[in-house]
């Protein structure tokens, strides 16, 4: 939904302990999204090959019939026939804050699925799911010596610190927005720089329309943000931004490469209302990419 105001002017700072706010959204709509499809679609466009190991509720079978029409693996999603798919209703302002509420519906049986297989994932990204679920995940790609980016995201208060720290020790790759990687800290009790030497290879840091921030033990990569034709919905931006970053990634370019290519992958969601309503050819994310960073890249 869209509210044409601004939260902000409806929110009274001195009755945060009873708060009830309504917002008259003039705008809404019905959209297939959630974070492994939405991340999925976009690393697909690029030439990935993702797999999606989710359970998926009884009114799945439009979104089936999209992911087969993009080419994209749909065995590892469990059916379950006693409740609906896990669906999010968000609402933005006219500043492009959103307020939102999930509800998990097929999603709780996520725990009773495992990223363990037979045939080793070259990568895994442990995603917002269920909290049980991403314990369990994170323990498996441990155990097995799977390669992991960790994006607890919106479940980052239902982890205890020990959850969390044993979750970032391992993984590769650590992703959150500005406010999510602070309250990873401070959580765990520690500084931006403690967190920086805890364990991942790289920490991304996405600061919406300004930009992103990836930081190793040696450096800070600041990315600046592509430009978008129009501004229409932010809603999906930091999954398009999470599937452009490992198109690039997984093919071994630079962090600074991969950062631009999530950029550039992002300012596609904007542009549309939806996430997964976007769409390029190879050929016109590398003009985007030029007329955004001047160099050319080969993927």
């Amino acid at each position: 939904m869209n509210f044409s105001g601004r939260f902000a002017d409806r929110i009274m700072p001195d009755k945060l302990h009873q708060i009830s706010l309504s917002f008259l959204a003039d705008k809404l709509t019905k959209n297939l999204g959630g974070t492994a499809g939405n991340l999925a679609y976009t690393l697909k466009l690029l030439g990935g090959d993702p797999y999606i190991v989710s359970t998926a509720g009884n009114d799945f079978e439009d979104y089936r019939k999209f992911l087969v029409k993009h080419g994209i693996e749909n065995s590892g999603i469990k059916i379950v026939t006693n409740e609906p798919c896990g669906s999010y209703h968000v609402i933005t302002d006219s500043d492009d804050n959103q307020i939102g509420a999930f509800y998990t519906g097929a999603t709780k049986y996520n725990k009773e699925l495992s990223v363990a297989v037979s045939d080793k994932p070259e990568f895994v990204v442990v995603g917002p799911n269920d909290p049980d679920a991403m314990r369990k995940f994170v323990t498996e790609c441990r155990t097995n010596g799977y390669r992991y980016m960790y994006d607890p995201a919106f479940q980052i208060g239902n982890f205890t610190a020990e959850d969390l720290r044993f979750a970032i020790e391992g993984a590769e790759l650590l992703i959150g927005n500005d406010y999510e990687i602070a309250l990873i800290e401070q959580k765990l009790g520690i500084t931006h720089e403690e967190l920086i030497l805890s364990g991942p290879k790289a920490i991304i840091t996405t600061l919406g329309s300004k930009g992103s921030i990836i930081e190793t033990r040696h450096e800070a990569i600041h990315i600046k943000p592509a430009t978008p034709k129009n501004v229409s919905d932010p809603t999906g931006a930091g999954d398009a931004f999470r599937g452009g970053f490992l198109a690039g990634y997984l093919k071994d370019m630079d962090l600074q490469v991969a950062g631009q290519m999530g950029a550039v992958a992002a300012v596609y969601t904007v542009e549309k209302y939806g996430t997964v309503t976007h769409h390029f050819t190879k050929e016109e994310f590398m003009k985007r990419y030029i007329e955004n960073y001047t160099d050319s890249i080969d993927f």
